[in-house]
């Protein structure tokens, strides 16, 4: 009976928004419909519904649905396969680069022997679990999401001996993407908006929303953490020995992902460029990389699907159209939700960034923090699980978003570019070209 409750209420706060998206965006070209609704649509939604479902066999059931929405846009359609990696493979190739590299980072940071004197320096009792929490939400302000919520990962494996609530792994995640809502270099969302022409400054208010969701979920999680299972302090009155060439070999990742996130707009080419120069220095956990490609495989698959979607453009920006995104980013890649709201204009881009930021963490698929703390700890990939024992993250979305709007307001920007006159040029070189 609660997994049926479980799964009508993410038909409500998820598949309806997606369904209603699906009908009043416009489509690429003529397809198959049903009652309105695109079959890409409802083939999606039977993929997502089957990855809830059978959540060890989350692979297969993502590359089969990866599969009939290929094969349904080839047949039915006048897609281009050749079009769709023009435009993902940068996106694909990052994104495969960054999971299984922050992989590497995460067990480098876990053999380097700090998270084994954490417990000296964390409090006692529940608030050391949420100072854990507010370690991450900070750390992802600066760095990439998904490092934030590796190193926390790596954390929890020693000091709850591996141990962890579903839930306080949600709060992990949720902390991740809250903590890098604000910032350009904390979420690929966010370095999307920047590098568009969207100004640092505009995006810094949704910590508006983010500092309550954090107070809400990290509370509750980390009350869930110490009933399971406490920091452990016990043996550990010396001192484990921090081996420093590992952390000098984080640190170098980290580094990389930032600079190459910023200049070149390919993080994963910084990653790996350090892991490589790391390589160098000390050993390196390369039996990581075999581990982390099952999850790295089904978030790309998912990705690949949400990028076919027949959507060109989105519902008119407003408040209500950018909460709903907040829900169907838990299961609809905001990558390509950011790039239509980016050509779409008019939103208020803090806002933007809370909901599509924070909005993933409500399912373990949702965001790549997620899928990376998921090649952590298999048990995470359940939706229902994570759903249930997680709560307290969907609520706090809600109360963030409720914060964000009763402070701040929704403050939609004019069109920082104009596609419009960008697409006709395109169309008119085209013209002279044939």
């Amino acid at each position: 009976m609660n997994f049926k409750k479980l799964l009508a209420s993410l038909g409500i706060f998820v598949f309806l928004p997606l369904v209603s998206f699906a009908s009043s965006g416009e489509p690429v070209s003529d397809g198959i419909a049903i009652y309105g609704v695109r079959l890409e649509f409802i083939l999606f939604a039977l993929t997502l519904v089957g990855v809830a479902l059978f959540h060890h066999r989350t692979l297969q059931v993502a590359l089969i649905g990866l599969t009939s929405i290929l094969l349904l846009r080839i047949f039915s359609t006048d897609f281009s396969v050749v079009h769709l990696i023009e435009h993902e493979w940068e996106i694909l190739v990052n994104l495969l680069g960054l999971l299984l590299g922050f992989a590497v980072l995460a067990k480098h940071f876990e053999e380097s022997g700090v998270p084994d004197n954490l417990p000296k320096i964390l409090p006692g009792g529940w608030q050391g679990c949420f100072v854990l929490l507010v370690f991450v939400f900070v750390m992802s302000a600066f760095l990439d999401n998904i490092a934030a919520a590796l190193i926390g990962g790596s954390i929890g494996l020693v000091i709850f001996r591996g141990n962890v609530h579903i839930g306080y792994l949600a709060a992990i995640v949720a902390a991740s993407n809250a903590g890098g809502a604000g910032s350009v270099v904390g979420d690929t969302t966010t370095t999307m908006m920047w590098i568009d022409g969207v100004d640092l400054t505009w995006v810094i208010p949704a910590y508006i929303g983010s500092v309550p969701a954090l107070l809400f979920f990290g509370y509750f999680a980390s009350k869930q953490q110490f009933k399971l299972q406490p920091i452990i302090k016990d043996g550990m009155a010396e001192n484990k020995p921090i081996d420093y060439k590992k952390l000098l070999v984080c640190l170098l990742i980290l580094i990389g992902a930032i600079s190459t996130n910023i200049l070149l707009d390919f993080p994963a080419a910084g990653v790996w460029g350090a892991i490589i120069l790391g390589a160098l220095i000390t050993k390196t956990p390369w039996k990581e990389i075999p581990t982390a490609v099952p999850g790295t495989v089904f978030l790309l698959s998912l990705v690949l699907s949400a990028s076919m979607m027949p959507v060109d453009t989105l519902p008119a920006a407003s408040w209500q159209t950018a909460f709903a995104m907040g829900f169907i980013s838990s299961v609809f890649d905001n990558i390509p939700l950011t790039k239509l709201a980016l050509v779409q204009g008019g939103y208020d881009w803090a806002v933007l960034a809370y909901a599509v930021g924070y909005g993933g963490s409500m399912i373990w698929f949702g965001s790549s923090a997620g899928v990376a703390i998921s090649n952590l700890y298999a048990r995470a990939k359940s939706v229902p699980n994570w759903v249930k024992g997680g709560w307290h993250v969907i609520v706090a979305y809600i109360i963030g978003f409720t914060f964000l709007m009763l402070i701040e307001g929704w403050q939609p920007h004019e069109p920082h570019k104009d596609y419009d006159n960008k697409a006709k040029t395109e169309q008119a070189i085209e013209k002279d070209v044939y």
